[in-house]
């Protein structure tokens, strides 16, 4: 993928620490390096409080990381003056989970879509009707909806409508935080489609955060799968059913539901519960839930390595059954052998 599309972004090194009762210190990201391309579909999953919101309003220029960078087009944006940021927002638009928080309930949707471009001076108050319509047209609603106000209108209107607004920009990385997760999921598919149209039309880049590893693994290119705010595995969208690796990762691909899976398959889940963000151990963050724990876990923290093109874990287990391919062999026969009563004696 590096080979073939310009990169817009790249996160490197991105740390992101609160302070927290008692003297301590929350950390939210912990050295995050993430690279976005154009035209290309970045998901970012994960358990509540595992940072991926954190890390995209630091994408956003809405949080400014402890420490770390973060390159568009290979220039710092964590460092921007007032102004810069807010020059530099215009390329950058974000769709946020709960569009009516985001609203003025007091405008009609002919402003909430036209008032970027009229901060921004891109268009003359006389083009705001026409260009409302036009936006409207964009995310398939009805013109007449510029007379509207935001509680007239359904969720899934609603999010259209937040779309459009982060579209009338036209930015080159659009920012979505769970912007379907409050969707019926008829009416996530929809918005799922609308969104992959208009990146198409428009080659843009899209960071995309969710819970739902079924949902994200169907439109994103590239998946990174996050833990305790930490990158576990980065893989690409079209291999995490197959090709997952870190457990956590084979975890959350074992929890999935569908309507279309086979009866007779049992819906996994990960035993015990993750520590508290205040009280994460030393070395591996996924070690207390890991069958595959050993004393090098509990010291060591693992590095992000590439097993694959484009595919990259964390974790010291994988990385000794990539470099011994016998010990998985080993694994797999052992799993294989059928107990019996002349075998257990």
């Amino acid at each position: 993928m590096s080979e073939n599309h310009e990169i817009v972004m790249q996160a490197k090194h991105i740390v992101k620490q609160f302070p927290a009762s008692r003297r301590r210190t929350l950390t939210a990201c912990n050295d995050i390096n993430l690279t976005m391309y154009k035209g290309k579909t970045l998901g970012i999953v994960g358990e509540s409080g595992c940072g991926k919101s954190t890390f995209v309003r630091m994408v956003t220029s809405l949080e400014k990381p402890t420490s770390g960078e973060i390159l568009y087009h290979g220039k710092n944006i964590t460092g921007l003056s007032k102004k810069e940021t807010w020059e530099n927002r215009q390329n950058l638009q974000m769709v946020f989970q709960d569009p009516m928080a985001s609203f003025n309930p007091k405008m009609k949707i002919g402003d909430i879509l036209t008032e970027p471009l009229m901060n921004y001076k891109k268009i003359k108050r006389n083009e705001r009707d026409a260009k409302a319509r036009e936006l409207l047209r964009m995310v398939e609603l009805p013109e007449e909806f510029v007379d509207r106000y935001p509680h007239n209108m359904s969720g899934g209107q609603r999010q259209r409508i937040s779309i459009a607004r982060a579209l009338s920009l036209e930015p080159e990385i659009l920012v979505c935080d769970e912007a379907t997760s409050a969707l019926d999921v008829s009416v996530q598919e929809s918005v799922i489609e609308l969104l992959v149209r208009l990146q198409k039309e428009k080659n843009i880049c899209m960071i995309f955060i969710c819970h739902d590893l079924a949902l994200i693994r169907s439109f994103a290119h590239q998946i990174a799968v996050m833990y305790l705010g930490h990158i576990v595995e980065t893989i690409p969208g079209e291999d995490v059913s197959g090709n997952a690796e870190h457990p956590y990762t084979k975890a959350l691909v074992g929890a999935q539901f569908s309507v279309h899976m086979d009866p007779a398959k049992k819906i996994e889940s990960i035993e015990s519960e993750a520590p508290s963000p205040l009280d994460v151990p030393v070395g591996c963050p996924f070690q207390n839930r890991c069958e595959h724990c050993t004393e090098q876990c509990k010291k060591e923290m693992p590095e992000l390595k590439e097993i694959a093109p484009g595919h990259e874990v964390a974790c010291f287990y994988v990385e000794n059954i990539t470099k011994y391919p016998e010990i998985r062999l080993h694994v797999l026969v052992v799993c294989t052998v059928p107990l019996t009563r002349e075998s257990t004696r």
